[in-house]
């Protein structure tokens, strides 16, 4: 009897280590119910291995590197509710308006609208050279918008006239100001002639001592401030620069009242629904908070 208990549990032992054998050579390994002692949650936003619940270097694994980037979209992905801008040919405006004549962009765009210069001077010339025009038109309320935000982000250091005397810099409005580094006057002869594109670019990756503001700003917020750019060099020029009337620079934008009905309709009615829908984030904000008793170029 004695035989047959030591025969029988040394098979169950036997049973039991290969049950639970490393891998080894072109043995891929075997293991008691891995589930239970191995997560199978995919983690994307892990970069370094990930090492829980692992019970050798083999099994972890750079999910990172694995999953190669799930957090970028295909490349040429389109976001839900762009068009391509308000600008365009004839032919283009006819094939994006609907039955009532008004353009498809009216979904507020969602701020991941493709950009494909990168962060090079190379890229960055390229920029300066074929981005022209200001795919939104030049609206009041967009100008509105434009100022609360440049002075916002951009106010600080080149000043409320763009003339680069921001409160950091300018010793007159700021006894206490220390920065060395001269913030860009936008409103002369260099910037005032400068394309869109240098805006634009420097708003995405920064220049010099001035930070990013692409995770600040969305898509068509970033052309809005630079409409109100344009707005203060026409100003300091003795031009005009509105809805109305662009006297300034038709190659810096076209007045809404100067646009096809049809696309002028469909730039009032996106910028309606943004700030509808801004409202509501702010109205869920205050909900719950009340449920809880370019430094310039330089």
């Amino acid at each position: 009897m004695n035989n047959i208990k030591s025969v029988v549990l040394a098979c169950l032992v036997a049973v039991l280590m290969y049950a639970c054998a490393p891998a080894e050579g072109e043995f891929t390994g075997s293991e008691y119910m891995p589930d239970m002692g191995h997560s199978v949650a995919v983690e994307a936003n892990t970069y370094n291995y990930y090492y829980y619940n692992t019970w050798d270097e083999q099994s972890t694994i750079q999910l990172r590197e694995l999953l190669k980037n799930p957090d970028l979209p295909v490349s040429g992905t389109i976001p839900r509710g762009y068009a391509g801008g308000f600008l365009g040919s004839d032919a283009d405006l006819a094939q994006l308006a609907g039955e009532a004549g008004v353009a498809h962009q009216r979904t507020p765009v969602n701020g991941s609208v493709p950009y494909y210069y990168e962060d090079t001077e190379e890229s960055r010339a390229l920029a300066i050279a074929e981005i022209q025009d200001n795919p939104f038109p030049i609206t009041a309320d967009g100008l509105a918008r434009g100022k609360e935000l440049y002075n916002i982000f951009c106010g600080i250091c080149h000043g409320e006239k763009a003339n680069g005397l921001g409160y950091i810099y300018d010793t007159e409005q700021n006894p206490n100001a220390k920065y060395l580094a001269a913030p860009a006057n936008l409103i002369n002869e260099e910037f005032s002639a400068a394309s869109n594109g240098r805006y634009y670019h420097a708003i995405m990756y920064g220049k010099n001592v001035m930070g990013a503001y692409a995770d600040k700003l969305d898509y068509e917020e970033r052309w809005q401030v630079i409409h109100y750019i344009r707005s203060l060099q026409a100003k300091e020029a003795g031009a005009t620069y509105s809805e109305d009337e662009n006297t300034y620079n038709v190659a810096f934008g076209i007045p809404a009242a100067s646009m096809p009905d049809n696309t002028a309709q469909a730039a009032m009615m996106v910028e309606e629904e943004m700030h509808a829908e801004d409202d509501h984030h702010e109205g869920d904000a205050d909900g719950a908070h009340h449920s809880d008793d370019d430094h310039g170029e330089h």
